[in-house]
């Protein structure tokens, strides 16, 4: 099943005041593809503005999809990948997550259903 690392980034530093991107931040971003490949990572959005319909959104967003939830830990823990971290975290405020995405044909009215026949005190998985 498809997994998902997502990143909401804020408070980018420049290089300089008035300048662009920090040279760390250029280089990470020239150097995080090749620590994906080896999982089968592949980005889907990369720093895109997001248009806030409900609620607050900080930042932009990253979206990296990978074949599996598995894939996905074993990136982040990678040593490649670690040694990329710093870059990032140096010069930008964020957050990553990690989610597993639903099996293909999933439904959910089916969830739904679970929902009702748990009942309103019970809990019910997805």
């Amino acid at each position: 099943m498809t997994a998902y690392a997502l990143g909401s980034f804020r408070d980018i530093v420049p290089a300089a005041p008035g300048a662009g991107p920090h040279p760390d931040i250029i280089e990470y971003v020239e150097r995080i593809q090749a620590t994906l490949d080896p999982f089968g990572g592949r980005f889907l959005v990369h720093g895109a503005e997001v248009e806030v319909l409900e609620g607050d959104w900080p930042g932009n967003m990253v979206l990296i999809g990978f074949p599996g939830l598995a894939e996905a830990r074993a990136w982040y823990a990678s040593p490649e990948y670690q040694a990329l971290v710093p870059l990032r975290t140096d010069h930008v405020e964020g957050v990553i997550i990690l989610v597993d995405g639903v099996a293909p044909g999933y439904d959910p009215a089916e969830l739904g259903a679970k929902m009702r026949t748990a009942g309103a005190g019970g809990a019910a998985g997805s």
